[in-house]
């Protein structure tokens, strides 16, 4: 059996030892391992690529601290004022709306949904002046006349019968003097 096939057994009596395509290389982890030079590279170009590269990784760290630094001074001033996140919040959500109705979209639409409120406003006007119309000619017409003569003669001989002290509902000629049974529709 070859050394590339076998499994690894970190208990095995052989645990450690190295196989013949392997090299033992030892890592300070300090130092960043070097790559071999970039096609077009001299050693001399790479040497000042990685001084920059480092010079620049330091400029990044020193931006964070002084920017870490200028956001507690700027915390510091907005507590010694009274500002707060919530007002500065508010402030914002302000300063937001203002820009939103100030905008030409906003605008338009305010536009367009008003003149479409007064649209429908003049539709539903319309259209309740004609079902009033209809109702007043329908009131004069002689089927309605009919009915409200009746319902008026049915009421008066309603409320003339309770004047009289009698709950009960007058009878229909021919029908005698029966009471209406108790599972009348009325």
């Amino acid at each position: 059996m070859d050394s590339a096939s076998q499994d690894i057994n970190l208990n095995s009596p052989n645990k450690g030892v190295l196989s013949d395509f392997m090299t033992d290389v030892p890592v300070d982890p300090g130092v960043v391992p070097r790559t071999p030079a970039v096609e077009g590279l001299t050693e001399v170009e790479e040497e000042e690529l990685r001084a920059e590269l480092a010079k620049v990784e330091e400029e990044i760290v020193t931006l964070r601290q002084v920017l870490a630094a200028k956001e507690r001074h700027c915390g510091e001033l907005k507590r010694r004022l009274g500002l707060s996140p919530l007002g500065e919040l508010k402030q914002n959500l302000s300063r937001s709306w203002h820009d939103v109705q100030v905008s030409t979209a906003y605008k338009k639409t305010q536009e367009t949904l008003s003149q479409a409120g007064q649209k429908t406003s003049a539709a539903l006007s319309t259209m309740g002046s004609a079902i009033s119309r209809k109702l007043g000619d329908m009131r004069n017409s002689a089927t309605f006349k009919s009915f409200e003569d009746r319902v008026g003669t049915i009421k008066s001989k309603v409320v003339g019968s309770r004047e009289n002290g009698s709950d009960n509902l007058p009878s229909s000629p021919g029908s005698g003097d029966q009471p209406l049974p108790d599972h009348a529709p009325f």
